[in-house]
């Protein structure tokens, strides 16, 4: 299913039955401040499988996560006053954050280290989504197993159409990864540099 969404303002009737079908164990893809995202509930152990097997990735690797915001991010990681004050100044925005999980994080969503990557992005219809859900959202590109990326949401739908159950058409995004940054023990540590700047931490 293609389902539009508003960008500037999703309507709640749209992103309650987006929501609706990721309760259900479902996977979306959606827009975000970087590329089209793939996600479903990260309570959700059969839906997070069914992504890596779309993927075509290896478990090992563990997919990043969206919260609503800052305030929720501290229920999942361990946010520190040093972590805290830098990710307030560039939340939400196209940074994913390295942290120590927290117990509510399924296991299947660590590092070996019970390190998690967590994002708050710049947009509306995924902020939306994860708030009203009440929990994360599983949070990869939606791209080819090659890397191609899709240009636009109907291009995404007609490549997917089997794998996923609604992708929703939310505009045009800017076609660039995030920011990678580890906050572990407060040393910063730039993973990748993407669409974020990272200047503050160099």
């Amino acid at each position: 299913m293609l389902l539009k969404i508003n960008p500037h303002n999703p309507q709640e009737r749209q992103i309650s039955r987006v929501v609706d079908i990721i309760k259900k164990g479902g996977i979306v893809a959606y827009p975000t401040d970087t590329f089209y995202g793939i996600g479903c509930d990260i309570m959700n152990k059969k839906a997070i499988e069914k992504i890596y097997a779309i993927k075509q990735r290896n478990k090992n690797k563990p997919f990043s996560f969206i919260c609503p915001d800052l305030k929720n991010i501290s229920k999942y990681a361990k946010v520190s006053n040093f972590a805290y004050r830098n990710m307030k100044r560039l939340l939400p925005g196209p940074y994913t954050f390295v942290l120590s999980g927290s117990k509510l994080v399924p296991k299947m969503m660590l590092t070996k280290r019970r390190t998690a990557g967590i994002r708050v992005p710049d947009n509306k219809i995924a902020l939306a989504i994860v708030d009203e859900l009440g929990h994360p959202v599983l949070s990869t590109s939606a791209t080819h197993p090659d890397g191609q990326v899709f240009e636009n949401a109907s291009l995404l739908h007609d490549y997917f159409i089997k794998t996923i159950d609604v992708v929703i058409d939310g505009g045009v995004v800017p076609g660039s990864p995030s920011s990678v940054v580890s906050l572990i023990d407060d040393i910063p540590e730039i993973i990748r540099y993407g669409a974020g700047d990272v200047d503050v931490f160099e």
